[in-house]
């Protein structure tokens, strides 16, 4: 079994093989460990917190297996993107060149940058070990968070984003990078995005064109990979788009790995969501095959999440020693439930 709770200091060596692990293209973890002591501590530091109104807080979370208490995996929310450094997108769009007297009438596709999604939260740093992969534990880790931002939605933003990590070959190249950013920044696809995950951003204001980029310059292998994810994201792609998420023509700088968008309360999980009193029941036997349910307490700093097949019977929902256990919650308190794939018609 295994459940989600928040990152914890002794959690550091394990982060930082995962920050390894990952590879280029996941900004979001830079293999340095000050740096991830920095957001181990940032997210403790917010869970403390009394929050009213969304800010610069970073949340993060582990996915660890009970049997072994080994953590496996992480996810991450960031409650408003850009307010201490500016948030860069590529927005995608068309400009018309025409001309009546020559009878010409030409349509681009371009790239602008821009900072359009200033103030939105953002649904991040999502990993699991390849040897975790099964058992829906990628959807426990990715759709935990939607469960908390549900208890807590004072925290977070009314829209919620998520960059998609983009196309990178075997050898960690991006030809999106190759076509368009090395020519302005004059270093290698992965020390550029090591420089944005430490938080050195002001480069990128300094060095990228400020001017509208017509993609049908770019080298052809560059232009094919605009919006296009790693073949390990495409599974996290599908999975938010199931929940709601859409692209809306952005992309990142450096790789142009789509970034898709959904208003908070409109997320499924979030919307769906509900409480429950949680009734333990020793040795729970189920007679029938029952559905998949994401189940959390409502606490902050002690924030727990797992799976379960149950059957929710008029808001009492029946839960095994072990689920509780992983919840820490006992007989009687409320919980939060949702279909982890919907409810079924």
């Amino acid at each position: 079994m295994y459940y989600i709770r928040p990152i914890a200091l002794t959690d550091l060596e394990t982060l930082h093989e995962i920050a390894v692990e990952s590879g280029p293209g996941f900004t979001s973890l830079p293999e340095n460990l000050e740096l991830l002591t920095e957001k181990i501590e940032r997210s403790l530091n917010a869970l403390e917190q009394q929050i009213e109104k969304c800010g610069p807080e970073s949340y993060l979370f582990v996915l660890v297996n009970l049997e072994t208490n080994s953590v496996v995996g992480t996810t991450g929310i960031e409650a408003s993107v850009g307010l201490e450094s500016p948030w860069y997108h590529y927005r995608l769009g068309t400009v018309v060149h025409a001309s009546r007297e020559l009878e010409i009438h030409n349509q681009f596709n371009t790239l602008y940058l821009c900072n359009d999604y200033t103030g939105c939260s953002e649904v991040c740093t999502l990993y699991l070990k390849p040897e975790h992969r099964h058992s829906n534990n990628g959807s426990l880790l990715s759709k935990s968070r939607f469960l908390f931002m549900a208890e807590h939605p004072q925290r977070f933003s009314e829209r919620v984003i998520a960059e998609m990590r983009g196309f990178s070959d075997d050898q960690g190249r991006s030809p999106f990078w190759e076509g368009l950013g090395r020519r302005f920044f004059a270093m290698d696809y992965s020390e550029a995005d090591y420089l944005t995950g430490s938080g050195n951003k002001a480069f990128i204001a300094e060095l990228m064109p400020k001017y509208t980029i017509y993609i049908h310059l770019l080298p052809q292998e560059a232009q094919d990979v605009i919006g296009r994810v790693h073949a390990n994201t495409e599974p996290a792609r599908k999975m938010l788009e199931n929940e709601g998420f859409r692209f809306e023509n952005y992309v990142d700088i450096f790789d142009a790995g789509p970034t898709i968008t959904a208003p908070l309360q409109k997320i499924r999980a979030i919307r769906e969501s509900r409480y429950a009193k949680a009734r333990v029941i020793a040795d729970l036997q189920h007679q029938e095959p029952q559905n998949w349910y994401l189940l959390s307490n409502t606490q902050e700093e002690g924030f727990r999440c797992c799976l379960s097949q149950l059957e929710d019977r008029q808001g009492i929902t029946e839960i095994s020693d072990s689920v509780a256990d992983a919840l820490q919650v006992k007989d009687g308190d409320t919980i939060r439930i949702v279909e982890l794939k919907g409810r079924r018609p």
